[in-house]
């Protein structure tokens, strides 16, 4: 089996809060194996038999949907491709580590309509595409960042981490 993990949108904010023990048991039902949870909400660790992780992301919104009546969408990456999210982001090294963001998306990253937008986009944070994700330096500090309204009209469903929480996660991945 293999080892991942889900990176849930939407999760415990706006009203949609979910028991992570709720969670973990309706995902050990559905034929997840190792499940925990780890950092904060809507972070989960799992075995699977190997499969693209596209299709875990749909089969976990799906029992997510289902069984607690959340819309969410989950960023499912192997123990690689978490590691690279973390060594891809540019800001990493000298960034705040708390302010220094992988924005996980649902849809591969459009690069062309993204670098339009970073062109646009006159707020303090530093920006770069990805491919399944993107980065952000949120210099000013994450409270009062007028970005997720900014990128609205871009219609990319996301959830954000900071690299220190993803470098926890990766830690707790390597452990197991």
């Amino acid at each position: 089996m293999t080892r991942y993990i889900a990176l849930l949108g939407s999760i415990n904010v706006g009203g949609n809060r979910l028991k992570m023990a709720e969670l973990r048991e309706a995902l050990e039902r559905e034929d997840f194996a190792d499940v925990e949870t780890v950092v904060a909400s809507g972070n989960v660790l799992f075995s699977h038999d190997e499969r693209p992780s596209d299709g875990l992301a749909e089969k976990i919104a799906y029992i997510v949907r289902e069984r607690f009546d959340i819309d969410t969408f989950a960023a499912v990456r192997s123990r690689d491709e978490l590691a690279s999210a973390i060594a891809d982001n540019p800001f990493a090294g000298d960034g705040e580590p708390n302010r220094v963001h992988t924005v996980f998306t649902q849809e591969p990253v459009d690069r062309a309509a993204f670098e339009m937008f970073m062109d646009g986009y006159q707020g303090p944070e530093r920006l770069a595409p990805g491919t399944r994700e993107f980065f952000v330096d949120f210099c000013e500090g994450v409270a009062d960042s007028k970005l997720g309204q900014a990128m609205r009209h871009l219609k990319l469903r996301s959830t954000a981490r900071n690299v220190r929480s993803l470098q926890r996660m990766l830690d707790k991945m390597d452990s197991n």
